[in-house]
């Protein structure tokens, strides 16, 4: 058995350092096997050649010399092939040489990478030893630890790698060591459980180290022991109320229901009980079996004398105080109410915000937002009593101050309830929640209007800081709860936030920041100027450093007894100090509220725009331009300036263009500008031969300059033409928009969407305000930004310049004022002059007309029987109306010249392909609509629309009345 030394006094030590993790999962090679080179025969052909030559010479001179030399090629030969053999031998050598030389090599890598691992894996899982060993791990919070528990030390597989000489036994030694970790952490899944089986003495003393390993890495409050022998009574772990639970059961006992984790001793040949899946078998000191997933393995348990427990667990309970672990007494923590604290509260005075917040072992816990910040960090779970800590801090500035020395702004973005009771407070100036919308943005923007304030009134006496005693300025707290929320709603305001804690120290703006996480929440320059650090508990070990700077906060448990428990770091202090929250009640609020002192504070924000405003009360209010020149279009929200002032146009702006959605108040902009106008005021009616009147007439005669020209729905205009039409009318528009500004006319445009001619023509309007719109796509393609779209905001309700405006609304009388409006429509047509073509089908339209006309005395001629005659009007010189359908009158070609050229040409709607080829003329003539009895009236080379007479209006054909198209 491997027993833990006896614990000594917490030493400062850190846990050992490893080596990079790359040096052990990179991969060591080994050199290939030597292998001698393939043999080679005796040089038979090399050998006979100079034999047969020398045979030859001695044939030719006779010469026994040549033969001779012929004996000596044998020779060479042989001493070739023992050449080679010799060579071999020496490359086998230095092969093996340098073979060895790497293994040795590779083996030295393989031991310190061994090393390496176990640290790390030592590291990662450390037994009761290494907890001991290293006061900073205990408690300290790593994942791999939190559910596994090292039984024993043993082979494991390395995830070290050696690869290369295969074929060489030597090197497979090798490969096959470095596969292999001795004296490894053996780790088993704490949720398995555990058996433990063997003689008591040692069995007992390894469920004991089990037992330790388990409370030295989970602190109370995270583990609990539900169920233990009388040996581990000295845990604190045994009085935790929350956690997981963990059970320790002896032999005849029952593994009880509520255990997360089971740790059991068995008697040798007892049934092993449920919930253990993994079995250890002592079988000798310093001999163990575990038995895990079907496989056994030999290891080398840990044990625990009694005494060296009880000195853990005595070091344990030490360290649960030092960390302001509240909750593990015999009884739940004691409740701290508010009136006790307060009797104990420092008096007023100036230059400090000194409060009472909870007390710590019978003393008062006081903190000062002035001199202990200026600013503060509340840091605390959902549950852990960060709202209450909030209200308890308010309710206790506000019974030892004045209105006159602090006031309080608070927000609330996690619900909007938790200050709805302290809103009575004369000190409190607002109350702002999440359910505002866009309310709560617009107050904390306000923050900057209050710092230009404050720094004017400083200003104004020459003042370097509020503590200068010739300012009487309160001191204003803004409080925060959930403020993540609020930034996650509204990023942009972290800058604000960054603002006032840069410059509130001077200025005596306070900030109280509430949040369930401070990591990757509250930035480093924010986090900078907020020195007072409050946290209740959190889940992790990183925030618990983030606010305080240990793991403190971490440490401190759930449930009833850790609600209120929290740990309060100042500036100066060394180290964080416990506390428990005081809790206040109704009667708390009522009593401090009766007995406020001072005057109503300032407020340090406006109210949002109201969802209606007049323009009769727009031209009263008192930031109205005086004098004309100025058309308002609603009252401007600045908070940033605390102010709301009425904004419009002017004529010299050249143009507004308006875009927002069905119901959005586009009409009612336009009404209320007409209600202001003193000039002419022309209505582009929304009747198609009506716009293409008005738009004709832009560019045939300009308005009038201080004119105002109103266009509803331009984005659909070019719809209701056909193609030819609908760009012609786009181009005059743009036409006209261009030459506003030297015109001194204003063009108010209102759309839906910017498209077709509104996404033309609408940049080149100088202004713009955006109304609600259905989505945010839409409201994004209109210029808008994405932070300023908001559902359910009332009609009028927009943005012109950036800024936020509601619509003012025009009295009806005002609104339906129609002077200057442009007519629209077309006069019905009588012959007047001695003859007129008409070139009709025949259609309806067609014969109703030539009745009324043959009605009201008018000869009625078609056109072959005119062609045929002399052309001569009437006997009794009455009107003639020549008819005939487009194909008739182009056969009778010269007719149609003559009646073109002297006298009326009629050309019906229905003919309208053939207009151009029978009139001679190239332009577009005036818009007609579809299914209205309409025609061109062609005149001495100029282009009417005319209406073509009905049987009911024969009585009207030679009245000058209009008809309503």
């Amino acid at each position: 058995m491997r027993f833990a030394p006896a614990p000594a006094a917490p030493r400062p030590r850190t846990e050992p350092e490893v080596g990079p993790h790359d040096l052990v999962d990179t991969a060591l090679t080994l050199p290939a096997p030597w292998a001698p080179p393939p043999r080679t025969g005796l040089p038979v052909l090399a050998s006979v050649v100079p034999i047969v030559g020398a045979v030859g010479i001695w044939l030719v001179t006779g010469s026994m010399l040549s033969l001779w030399l012929a004996c000596l090629v044998p020779v060479v030969a042989a001493a070739t092939v023992v050449d080679r053999m010799r060579t071999t031998r020496r490359d086998r050598r230095r092969a093996d040489a340098e073979a060895e030389a790497a293994r040795e090599r590779v083996a030295s890598a393989v031991g310190v990478r061994h090393r390496e691992e176990r640290a790390r894996r030592w590291a990662a899982h450390p037994d009761v030893a290494r907890f001991l060993a290293y006061d900073t791990a205990v408690w300290r919070p790593v994942a791999e630890r939190a559910d596994t528990l090292v039984v024993g030390a043993g082979e494991a597989p390395s995830a070290v790698r050696v690869s290369g000489g295969e074929g060489d036994p030597a090197s497979d030694r090798l490969r096959a060591r470095a596969t292999v970790l001795e004296d490894a952490p053996i780790t088993v899944r704490a949720g398995e459980g555990v058996a433990v089986i063997g003689p008591p003495v040692i069995a007992d003393a390894a469920l004991r180290a089990l037992v330790a390993q388990l409370c030295l890495s989970l602190p109370p409050g995270k583990l609990r022991l539900i169920a233990a022998p009388g040996w581990a009574d000295g845990l604190p772990h045994r009085r935790a109320a929350t956690g997981i639970a963990a059970a320790v059961v002896e032999p005849g006992q029952q593994v009880p229901p509520a255990a997360e984790i089971v740790i059991a001793r068995v008697e040798p040949g007892h049934p092993i009980p449920p919930r253990c899946g993994a079995t250890l078998v002592i079988d000798a000191p310093g001999v163990a079996h575990l038995d895990r997933a079907g496989s056994v393995q030999e290891i080398a348990a840990e044990a625990l004398s009694r005494d060296q427990l009880h000195t853990i667990a005595h070091a344990l309970t030490d360290r649960a105080s030092h960390a302001a672990v509240p909750g593990l007494s015999d009884g739940p923590a004691a409740v701290v109410p508010l009136r006790e604290v307060l009797d104990d509260a420092p008096p007023a005075r100036r230059g400090a915000l000194a409060a009472p917040i909870g007390s710590n072992a019978g003393r008062t816990v006081v903190v000062d937002l002035v001199g202990d910040g200026p600013h503060a960090v509340v840091a605390g779970v959902t549950g852990s009593g960060k709202s209450e800590l909030l209200i308890t801090w308010i309710l206790a500035l506000c019974a030892t101050h004045s209105t006159e020395e602090v006031s309080f702004l608070l927000a609330d973005f996690k619900g909007g309830t938790a200050f709805d009771a302290l809103e009575t407070m004369p000190h409190v100036t607002g109350v702002i929640t999440d359910l505002d919308g866009t309310g709560a943005r617009r107050a904390i923007e306000s923050l900057r209007a209050e710092i230009r304030w404050r720094e004017g009134e400083l200003g104004g006496h020459s003042a370097r800081d509020i503590d200068d005693p010739r300012v009487r300025l309160p001191r204003l707290v803004v409080v925060v709860d959930e403020f993540a929320a609020l930034l996650a709603d509204h990023p942009e305001l972290h800058a604000v936030f960054a603002d006032v804690a840069a410059r509130g120290r001077a200025l005596g703006i306070h900030l109280i920041l509430g949040t369930q996480r401070v990591a990757g929440v509250v930035r480093d320059a924010l986090l900078a100027n907020c020195p007072l650090r409050i946290s209740l508990r959190v889940t992790d070990a990183a925030d618990s450093r983030a606010v305080v700077g240990t793991d403190d906060a971490a440490l401190l448990p759930g449930g009833v007894d850790g609600r209120g428990a929290a740990v309060v770091r100042r500036a100066a202090d060394p180290a964080p100090q416990p506390a428990r929250i005081a809790l206040s009640s109704s009667d708390d609020i009522r009593r401090i509220a009766s007995t406020a002192r001072g005057p109503i504070p300032r407020r340090p924000w406006l109210p949002d725009l109201p969802g209606r405003i007049e323009l009769d009360d727009l031209v009263r209010h008192e930031d109205a331009p005086k004098g004309g020149g100025v058309l308002l279009v609603g009252l401007a929200d600045e908070p940033e300036r605390q102010r709301q002032r009425p904004i419009g146009v002017r004529t010299g702006d050249r143009g507004l263009l308006v875009v927002g959605g069905p119901g959005s108040g586009k009409s009612t902009v336009l009404a209320t500008i007409a209600a202001q106008a003193r000039g002419p005021v022309v209505r582009v009616p929304s009747d198609p031969e009506g716009t293409w009147d008005a738009v004709q007439r832009f560019a045939c005669a300009p308005p009038e300059a201080g004119s105002i020209v109103l266009i509803d729905d331009l984005d659909t205009v070019a719809a209701h033409f056909p193609a030819d039409y609908g760009r012609e009318v786009v181009e005059r528009l743009d036409l006209a928009m261009r030459r506003a500004g030297d015109d001194g006319v204003l063009f108010v445009v209102a759309a839906q969407r910017l498209t077709g001619a509104a996404a033309r023509v609408g940049d080149l309007l100088s202004r713009r305000l955006l109304l609600p719109m259905l989505s945010r796509q839409e409201y994004l393609a209109a210029g808008g930004e994405s932070a300023h779209h908001t559902t359910g905001a009332p009609p009028g309700r927009g943005r012109l310049d950036g800024r936020a405006v509601q619509v003012a609304v025009a009295t009806a009388a005002a609104a339906g004022d129609g002077r200057g409006l442009a007519a629209s429509g077309a006069r019905v047509f009588a012959p007047q002059a001695p003859l007129t073509g008409f070139v009709a089908r025949p259609t309806a339209d067609a014969r109703a007309a030539v009745a009324a006309w043959a009605r009201r005395g008018v000869r009625v001629v078609r056109l072959d029987d005119f062609a045929a005659g002399d052309g001569s009007g009437g006997a009794s010189g009455e009107p003639v109306v020549v008819t005939g359908d487009p194909d008739q009158w182009q056969r009778h070609w010269r007719t149609l010249s003559d009646v073109r050229s002297d006298h009326d040409l009629v050309v019906d709607m229905a003919c309208s392909a053939e207009y151009r080829l029978l009139t001679g003329d190239r332009s577009l003539p005036p818009y007609c609509a579809p299914g209205r009895p309409r025609a061109w009236l062609f005149r001495t080379g100029a282009v009417t629309r005319v209406a073509l007479p009905a049987d009911d209006t024969a009585d009207s054909l030679l009245t000058a009345d209009r008809r309503d198209p």
